[in-house]
């Protein structure tokens, strides 16, 4: 089973990657073999992510980046491959879903910078890097996307439309990066990292006991088994397809 989930000799990108389920999936990939880039708008958090990923063994290169910005993703994918020469995997992680009173109450400004970090800078990454991933040996890019994509509720309509994109991207990317390229969505539900702080949490632990299977949220290490999953060779003839991890949400 060892040899399933190892990624040693690999290269990992990881946006959004210094807290929350990226810093989980960031570190299990290191423990699993992996060099890392740790990206996400802070670079002192990033910083602080790769040094435990150096005290493991391997390699990591922090870098500060916007994903909602195209010349950021350029620049990261050139960092990336200046310091490593590959990327095995992706993992568009980073998102983003601001709070609102009422649909007006959205901004053009605000729509934009959700579309953007959800959905554009996504897709650039997935371009620019799944290019090279097929010209050379293949890879595997993962989509964290949101049961918001498949459930839409009040107050997330931009996050949950640029969600449903991101599940859509995944499965034209997988026809246009295949064969030697995997293309897969995660689906998280609820999970309790720093966005769940703005959270009501008496109220969401009444909702979650009627509209969750497993009553509960999930913990951000409970990502890491189906990223490695689809990281690694376990899931070799898995692409194209969208795994919901949350906990049975309704």
């Amino acid at each position: 089973m060892d040899k399933l989930f190892d990624l040693t000799g690999k290269v990992a990108l990881v946006t959004g990657g210094s807290r929350g389920m990226g810093r989980e999936m960031a570190l299990a990939f290191a423990a699993h073999g992996a060099d890392v880039i740790v990206a996400s708008r802070k670079l002192d958090a990033c910083e602080a992510v790769a040094s435990d990923i150096r005290a493991m063994g391997r390699r990591a290169l922090p870098v500060a980046a916007h994903v909602g910005r195209w010349d950021d993703c350029d620049a990261l994918v050139h960092l990336a491959y200046a310091e490593f020469g590959k990327v095995d995997v992706l993992v568009n992680n980073a998102g983003m879903s601001p709070l609102y009173g009422k649909l007006s109450d959205v901004t053009e400004a605000m729509f934009d910078k959700v579309v953007g970090v959800n959905l554009k800078g996504p897709y650039r990454l997935s371009a620019l890097i799944g290019e090279r991933m097929a010209a050379g040996e293949g890879g595997s890019i993962i989509n964290i996307s949101s049961v918001a994509a498949a459930n839409p509720a009040p107050h997330a309509e931009p996050y949950g439309a640029a969600k449903a994109g991101l599940n859509n991207l995944t499965r034209s990317f997988a026809f246009a990066f295949g064969p030697t390229v995997r293309v897969n969505s995660i689906m998280a539900g609820p999970f309790l990292t720093d966005i769940a702080k703005a959270w009501d949490m008496e109220k969401f632990k009444e909702r979650a006991a009627t509209s969750i299977a497993l009553r509960r949220g999930g913990e951000a290490q409970e990502i890491v088994g189906a990223a490695l999953y689809f990281a690694s060779s376990a899931s070799s003839f898995t692409t194209g397809a969208v795994l919901r991890v949350d906990g049975g949400t309704h």
